[in-house]
């Protein structure tokens, strides 16, 4: 067996995936070879793709001699789920990795092999943390848009990776979230892996299907692998129009991530799953069984039922949460407050700088006078210096009782301090003699 500093060599240097035995052994899983982060390629190759090391079988008939648990005997074993003879397989329950497999494919999204092209994980941060311990390095250039979830940049700085940040906007009106494409080009020559979240938090901005296009060429150009969070995809005021899975050259360097938690109410479960090509997925199911194995099975049959059953529910919160995005917008601009209107998620991105205070300053200062939280903005990225984010995913009356306070806070702060006024243009120059 290679030393493992010839073996990166081979890897890094692109000689690996054209010798004899390890096309043999990965059987055209050797294209992505060289995406593998170093704890990744530690491992020997073979044991990448080893049944042996999650024996899993499924059948009816097959009497299970391999458990590494013995069955629970205690009151808990009446649950379904828990007290189920089979082996708990590594990658998730058959049964609700075959229901997302489904789902995908209703959706007229591609289609994923259940078998090995869906790995269910401890929530959607969980296979973000997947991905990047199974790709990334450090030092490793990592593409993000600004703002953007905090999860991901503090998963990529705990990783000592680069982040690359890319200032958007959301469009008025539109609820879309634009960026420059040059530099958006730029900072994809070299990048490991674009992170992007669709619709985005904190701004409920939704990608334009000719970004959506220009992300998926860019990303084949320079051979980049992109993480996908569609964790809020439910949350859209307009259906779905194209997905970046759909798009051409996106093939086999997209992973996609999603979660039972914004969907259907179920933070606590802690379910989430990864869907992508089984090339990139088998990596990933190792790095998972290293790190977070074994995602608890009673949360996984709370999962399937919440998918199964829950279409109708979930319906009904999002057709409130229509109502409350637009009390909650015109409140804001009563309030002196300027809040674009987002076209996804449950989050207003407030700028706060026309009030003299940062976002942490109008947070802190917030939550002293009127007992009202919020999230101030610099966790979001480099442009969240000066917001806030509101959530409008609380109760009825409790997030009517918040604006009001809000509104209260606002009106001492125009008694106090007086609102700070854009700078006014300069007049135009006249050229006639």
């Amino acid at each position: 067996m290679p030393s493992f500093f010839w073996k990166k060599l081979l890897v890094r240097t692109g000689i690996a995936r054209w010798l004899p035995s390890t096309k043999r052994l990965l059987n055209g899983g050797e294209s992505v070879l060289h995406q593998l982060s170093n704890r990744t390629l530690a491992l020997p190759l073979q044991d990448l793709i080893d049944p042996a090391w999650f024996p899993d079988v499924q059948a009816p008939d097959v009497i299970n001699l391999a458990l590494g648990t013995p069955r629970c005997e205690l009151i808990l074993g009446a649950l379904r789920g828990v007290n189920d003879r089979r082996a708990l397989p590594a990658w998730g329950l058959p049964e609700l990795r075959q229901e997302l497999a489904d789902r995908r494919t209703a959706e007229q999204g591609p289609r994923f092999d259940p078998a090995d092209e869906i790995l269910i994980t401890h929530g959607a941060s969980g296979a973000f943390a997947t991905v990047i311990d199974t790709f990334v390095n450090p030092g490793d250039a990592v593409v993000l848009f600004d703002p953007t979830s905090p999860i991901f940049p503090l998963g990529l700085k705990h990783r000592r990776a680069r982040i690359r940040w890319i200032d958007t906007w959301l469009e008025e009106g539109e609820g879309k979230t634009r960026f420059d494409i040059e530099a958006f080009a730029s900072a994809m020559r070299g990048a490991k892996l674009l992170v992007l979240s669709d619709p985005v938090n904190p701004t409920g901005g939704i990608l334009a299907p000719e970004d959506l296009e220009q992300i998926a060429w860019w990303a084949k150009k320079h051979d980049v692998l992109i993480h996908l969070d569609e964790s809020f995809g439910h949350y859209r005021s307009e259906p779905e129009g194209a997905r970046l899975a759909a798009m051409p050259h996106s093939e086999n360097r997209l992973l996609i991530a999603g979660s039972v938690s914004k969907t259907y109410g179920l933070a606590s479960a802690r379910v989430g799953w990864l869907q992508g090509h089984r090339h990139l997925l088998r990596p990933c199911a190792l790095s998972a069984s290293m790190n977070a194995p074994y995602v608890s099975p009673l949360c996984q049959q709370i999962a399937l039922t919440a998918l199964r059953t829950g279409e109708m529910t979930a319906r009904l919160i999002r057709d409130e949460f229509t109502g409350r995005r637009r009390y909650l917008f015109e409140s804001l601009q009563g309030m002196g407050l300027q809040p674009s209107l987002p076209a996804g998620g449950y989050f207003f991105w407030v700028p706060v700088d026309k009030q003299g205070m940062t976002g942490r300053e109008f947070a802190r200062q917030l939550l002293l006078a009127q007992r009202v939280l919020v999230n101030p903005g610099e966790p979001f990225g480099p442009s969240g210096e000066d917001h806030i984010r509101l959530s409008y995913a609380t109760e009825e009356g409790r997030l009517r009782e918040g604006v009001q306070r809000l509104a209260e806070f606002m009106e001492e702060l125009r008694k106090t301090r007086p609102m700070i006024a854009p700078a006014p243009e300069p007049e135009p120059t006249s050229t006639m003699g």
